[in-house]
């Protein structure tokens, strides 16, 4: 019996070596060498000050910016995740209707606008870092408007925006996209 628990105990300890520490550590170094910017959180500066993490999504509510996609946890790290609600849900109804009028307004829209769904619905983490193109264009005018540009810059912001659209992973995965955060540090440039 003893012999037993010793021999349970042993191959406890060293499995909580290799598994708890041994590996991690080996995982990190590789990771640190092979991928740097990456594995300490692809950080985007502005300068020498860190601003945000270019995998995380942040929330933008000033007008002068391009607004984020909605969090159902307020862009937080640790409680991430979805709202749950069901296709079914009058809750979820509601809210998508009530995002899709305040971005119409806030936009200065027509009021039959087709608002892309990422602008109405949280994403299942809520971190979603991604807007589409078209939801990006959508929010130009508000933003020219509220950084008072003239029809220069207005241009120049247009094109910024289609300088920041990626093209889908490999040529097929997913859609294409615009980091918000990148764009935005990128907009306080233009002049």
């Amino acid at each position: 019996m003893k012999k037993n628990i010793l021999s349970g105990l042993k191959m406890l300890l060293a499995f909580t070596l290799l598994t708890g520490l041994i590996y991690p550590l080996m995982i990190t170094g590789i990771a640190q060498v092979v991928f740097p910017r990456q594995s300490n959180g692809s950080i985007v500066s502005i300068g020498q000050k860190a601003c945000g993490s270019e995998l995380l999504g942040q929330a933008f509510k000033s007008n002068s910016y391009f607004w984020s996609r909605p969090s159902a946890c307020g862009y937080a790290t640790l409680p991430s995740g979805a709202s749950n609600w069901g296709p079914t849900s009058d809750t979820l109804r509601k809210t998508i209707e009530k995002r899709r009028e305040s971005f119409i307004i806030a936009n200065r829209l027509p009021l039959n606008t087709v608002v892309p769904n990422e602008m109405m619905t949280a994403s299942g983490s809520g971190l979603d870092p991604h807007i589409s193109p078209e939801s990006a264009t959508l929010q130009v005018e508000r933003i020219a408007s509220a950084r008072h540009f003239s029809p220069s810059q207005l241009q120049q912001l247009r094109q910024l925006v289609a300088s920041h659209t990626e093209q889908p992973q490999f040529g097929c995965l997913g859609e294409k996209r615009i980091n918000v955060l990148a764009l935005n540090r990128d907009l306080d440039l233009l002049r």
